[in-house]
């Protein structure tokens, strides 16, 4: 076996400085599983008449009317919600970063006979990681679109304008990069013309 030179093995082994990074980005999960939690006990407690529990969602979602909230309206439930909803794309976003960041540009996991291996890490590579971002992104963009709509009086004009630019911005850019992506692997492949039969 060829022996590698020692600065090519430095640089190689530095990749190891990125296993904080992801070792953060679960901790952040931790902070959104208890985020999550406490909005789920939150709407729990206000369904079943909790005043200080109404107001801490209304205070929450940014709900703002003329008059003090004192039931739990289709709008309050609905807007709480897509946040949770929200809370679960991103910590999904946060998964794909952390298990196929690392497998990626890291080191292997050997997870090919675990029985929950996640189906798109068996092809994972770089330029695929970079699509399901791209595609996470924009669901989690529309979240926040659809709430920003819901409780449009509470928005000015310029902000629903501008959030719906961002969030067309996000789509674009989804599709430029899985064209880019489809492009890249269609030259990469190999061309290979029909052989004539032998005689």
């Amino acid at each position: 076996m060829k022996q590698i030179p020692a600065l090519p093995r430095f640089i190689f082994a530095s990749r190891w400085l990125q296993l904080p990074l992801y070792v953060g980005l679960i901790a952040a999960q931790g902070v959104y599983v208890y985020h999550f939690w406490v909005e789920l006990v939150h709407l729990i407690e206000a369904a079943f008449g909790s005043q200080a529990a109404l107001d801490a969602l209304v205070s929450s979602i940014g709900y703002k009317t003329g008059t003090t909230v004192t039931h739990l309206s289709e709008s309050i439930t609905m807007l709480v919600v897509l946040g949770l909803i929200d809370v679960v794309m991103i910590s999904n976003l946060l998964i794909m970063v952390i298990v196929g960041g690392y497998e990626t540009f890291v080191s292997r996991m050997y997870l090919e006979n675990h029985p929950d291996q996640p189906e798109w890490l068996s092809h994972v590579n770089a330029s695929i990681l970079k699509v399901k971002l791209g595609m996470a992104i924009i669901g989690i963009s529309s979240i926040h679109l659809l709430k920003t709509f819901i409780n449009a009086a509470n928005y000015d004009e310029k902000v629903l304008m501008w959030q719906t630019i961002i969030h067309v911005t996000f789509l674009l850019s989804a599709l430029a990069i899985a064209l880019t992506d489809k492009l890249t692997q269609a030259h990469a492949a190999p061309q290979t013309a029909p052989q004539a039969p032998s005689h």
